[in-house]
């Protein structure tokens, strides 16, 4: 099987396409931290699509790192040149193509980030660093007390966040008069730019305010929506689909074919022209990311721990389930369509019919686990925020005491080291007690987890109904109260 590399772009397999650009023409714009398979799926995606039209060869991308596991992600990117292979798969749809956008891969060493970051050629620092890097606490806001954070803004020598890295970077950018930088996040954050503005507008002001003024006034933190699932690929998946390809990538990525970017144009020292290949720029981003992170990714964390409740693996064979597949849209339909503001051209009920779509891709078999870890960071990020809006507009709130009651279930049922949560061992603990959950109760049960649910452990119409849930959950089982909601009827 032929290796992935720069001389192997002439003797692709046949149905693989090969980069229509020349990769040695590239030079580096843009530094990302985070180069996994939803960045190399959709940004590269991107940006490969630009080169291919002659357009944009200065902003080329220096891959970056701050987890010990991407040693491994940038050796196996070295060894074949920086490439990637991209899979599509739709049913009826299978296209493979390979992407050239990586002009190098930093060592992962924050000196080497630091460093990277002060080249006067880089203008944007772009962030795939999943949600829970941000450091958020149950408010939804960064939590500057974490050690790693506090840390930073004391002054730590060698960095701990990648927000302390930017702000070192940018220490230094200002002391020799260089200008400032874009930060791009690319994560699955509602104000993904706002919150990393704040993060490092936080860092720098703790130790010098009139840094802190340089960055306000040259460097630009744009919010923006992506939308592409790109399941994990390993092992034996990996095997199986270099085998179908014909092609030995080390770190081959699978994707839907859809895929969507919405973002703020604003920058700090320009940007691509990637309007050319279907980025959609905006004044304000705020009504697209609402709607994805309200109803796709809240769908995607609504839906997966009543799957795995109910025997499923794959996301595509829960979405096969007509009392999960039901139970999910009248959630989504009665509960939290309705409190989205009105978007120009956008029809959300359409939106939600293409989530269900996507979701029932088989050709992708995206899991069940993959979407049900890290709970106690995506429910606050893509459930809560629907809920507390549903609370103070005196909304129905059912359906969501519902999904947080399958959740708690869930964690009460499952072993700790199966939950693949940081928190596990408290909300295992949480799960476990009284079902009845009054305002008396609050610190104590699940709702009562502060870190997780803030003040919502008190609330008056909350603690009721997910009560009441739970205890059917018990009585009845998960497939019988999700087919209750589903037909309209109360949890008592």
């Amino acid at each position: 099987m032929q290796r992935l590399c720069l001389q192997a772009l002439g003797a692709l397999p046949a149905g693989v396409a090969a980069p229509r650009h020349d990769p040695a023409a590239l030079t580096s714009g843009i530094v990302h931290v985070g180069v996994g398979n939803f960045h190399r799926g959709h940004m590269g995606v991107y940006l490969d699509d630009l080169f291919g039209l002659g357009l944009g060869h200065g902003w080329g991308v220096l891959g970056a790192g701050v987890r010990p596991e991407d040693d491994a992600m940038r050796a196996a990117l070295l060894a074949q040149d920086g490439l990637s292979s991209v899979t599509e798969r739709a049913p009826g749809h299978v296209a493979t193509r390979v992407t050239a956008v990586m002009t190098g891969f930093l060592p992962v060493e924050p000196a080497a980030i630091v460093a990277a970051l002060t080249a006067p050629q880089i203008r944007i620092l772009s962030l795939t660093i999943t949600e829970g890097g941000y450091f958020l606490g149950a408010d939804g806001l960064p939590d500057l007390s974490h050690p790693d954070l506090a840390a930073d803004a004391a002054g730590a020598v060698v960095p701990r966040t990648v927000f302390g890295m930017i702000v070192a970077a940018l220490r230094a950018r200002r002391l020799v008069g260089m200008g400032g930088l874009t930060v791009l996040s690319c994560d699955n954050l509602q104000g993904n730019g706002a919150i990393a503005e704040r993060l490092v507008s936080g860092l720098a002001a703790a130790r010098d305010p009139g840094l802190a003024d340089w960055i306000a006034a040259t460097c630009a933190f744009p919010n923006s929506m992506v939308d592409r699932i790109c399941p994990a690929v390993t092992g034996a998946e990996r095997a199986r689909l270099c085998a179908e390809i014909g092609l030995q990538d080390a770190a081959p990525v699978l994707c839907e074919p859809f895929r969507d970017w919405v973002i703020e144009d604003r920058f700090a020292a320009g940007r691509p022209p990637l309007e050319e290949v279907g980025v959609t720029f905006v004044a304000d981003v705020a009504a697209h990311e609402r709607m994805k992170l309200r109803l796709l990714n809240a769908s995607h964390a609504a839906m997966s721990y009543a799957a795995a409740l109910t025997g499923h693996a794959q996301v595509h064979d829960a979405m096969r389930d007509p009392v999960i597949r039901d139970w999910l849209r009248a959630l989504m339909t009665r509960e939290v369509m309705p409190l989205l503001p009105p978007l120009a051209g956008q029809d959300y009920a359409a939106y939600l019919d293409s989530v269900i779509e996507r979701f029932s891709n088989p050709a992708i078999g995206d899991t069940i686990a993959r979407n049900a870890a890290f709970g106690s960071d995506r429910q606050p990020k893509f459930i809560l925020p629907s809920l507390r809006d549903a609370l103070a507009a005196d909304a129905p709130v059912s359906g969501l005491a519902l999904e947080l009651a399958i959740w708690c279930h869930y964690c009460d049922v499952t072993a700790e080291a199966q939950l693949n949560d940081p928190r596990a061992a408290e909300l295992k603990r949480r799960a476990a007690g009284p079902v009845a959950e009054g305002a008396g109760d609050a610190g104590s049960g699940f709702l009562g987890f502060a870190e997780v649910f803030g003040e919502l452990g008190g609330n008056a119409r909350l603690g009721p109904a997910f009560a009441q849930w739970r205890q059917r959950l018990r009585d009845e089982g998960v497939a019988a109260c999700l087919a209750r909601y589903a037909e309209g009827l109360p949890p008592a």
